[in-house]
């Protein structure tokens, strides 16, 4: 196989597949980045069994074939380099030689024939949409997602898509988000989970305006532009969600988002290292937010002004990092909680919606020693 390519242009490609490639591989080769060429482009692939990534790069192919180079090693020598041609070419040992006008650099590599085969997706449920639309629902529920392997379900995003509408669910059981498209639509219903690593790269690789997704029994696909990333779905059933959404919450406090969530990051510095509990005391017209650390003798206290629909009060505590990653994804100047007693869970919204799309999110109350 010989090719040339912008050193530039393959390190954005590089950086970009080397998502999928693992720190740690169980297989050699897959510390190594797939070189074919295809339709008169190079593409390149790599995978960790579980998610891949294929980036298709502009280049002159001057023999076709394929080759398995080593990724990182590749990648921090073209990142050293100006933006210059790279010459490669690949002997029948598989021994790769590139050059530039600033030296030859020799890698071993492996047989192409060797790298595990991807995914072709061809008996496929097709959606299109937008990038945009993809990356602002990954980036506002991924930060629910489990961590505990004991819940495998909770360990990604839940897709129910549907002919009307679409819901994207995330919770790790002590944080929920509910986000509801109106433009995401799809011929029949469609229902997939997708793991938060594959999620993360989807975030962190796709740049074009357009994305199709390609949804098959064991696994999804996002693409746009030059990018595609493909995963293996998780084959859980997810739990139903909806039980857990309080229905009767009539309680309801309005404030200014920005301003409570500047609060509890700073009051929560003075609570405990092991729960993070802030207290929220609710009042007509004012909020406190305090919390305390007895072991190191620290306290704090903040108020702020708000609209509290209840002419009872009502203290319930909250963990302060669970709260603030939700605070954070309300995009509305003002933030709405409905509530209904210390120990259900607190609804939280922007105070307006989207037309397009609606969020609702749910956190878990901690037990204060006042109604424990």
């Amino acid at each position: 196989m010989k090719f040339n390519v912008s050193s530039g242009e393959l390190v954005k490609s590089l950086s970009a597949v080397i998502g999928a490639v693992p720190a740690k591989a169980t297989l050699p080769i897959l510390e190594m980045v797939l070189f074919e060429s295809e339709n008169g482009k190079l593409k390149l692939s790599a995978t960790d069994l579980e998610v891949s990534i294929v980036e298709f790069v502009d280049g002159e192919i001057t023999e076709e074939g394929s080759i398995a180079i080593p990724a990182r090693r590749l990648l921090e020598t073209l990142r050293q380099l100006p933006d210059i041609p790279v010459f490669f070419e690949v002997d029948e040992r598989y021994n790769i030689k590139f050059r530039t006008d600033k030296g030859t650099y020799k890698l071993a590599g492996e047989n192409g024939d060797e790298f595990p085969v991807m995914q072709n997706m061809t008996d496929s449920q097709k959606l299109k949409t937008t990038t945009e639309l993809i990356k602002d629902t990954i980036h506002k529920t991924i930060f629910a997602v489990s961590t505990d392997d004991l819940r495998p379900a909770m360990m990604g995003v839940y897709f129910q898509i549907g002919e009307d509408h679409t819901k994207v669910v995330a919770t790790d059981g002590h944080r929920l988000v509910k986000l509801s498209l109106n433009s995401l639509t799809a011929a029949s219903d469609i229902n997939f989970i997708v793991p938060e690593k594959a999620l993360n790269l989807t975030l962190k690789t796709l740049s074009g305006s357009d994305c199709e997704i390609l949804v098959s029994e064991d696994y999804v696909s996002f693409q746009s532009g030059s990018t595609r990333v493909i995963s293996r779905l998780i084959n859980e059933n997810y739990p139903n969600y909806e039980t857990v959404i309080p229905k009767d919450n009539e309680k309801t406090l309005i404030v200014n988002r920005d301003q409570m969530l500047a609060t509890v990051k700073r009051v929560s510095i003075f609570s405990s290292s092991s729960s993070r509990q802030i207290r929220l005391q609710l009042r007509e017209n004012e909020v406190v937010v305090c919390a305390e650390d007895i072991d190191m003798s620290s306290e704090a206290k903040e108020s702020i002004e708000c609209s509290f629909n209840s002419e009872e009060e009502l203290e319930i505590g909250f963990n302060a990092r669970y709260l603030a990653d939700v605070l954070n994804n309300v995009d509305d100047p003002e933030v709405v909680f409905e509530f209904s007693s210390p120990n259900r869970a607190g609804i939280v919204k922007p105070a307006v919606q989207d037309e397009d799309s609606e969020i609702l999110m749910l956190v878990m109350p901690v037990m204060l020693n006042t109604y424990s």
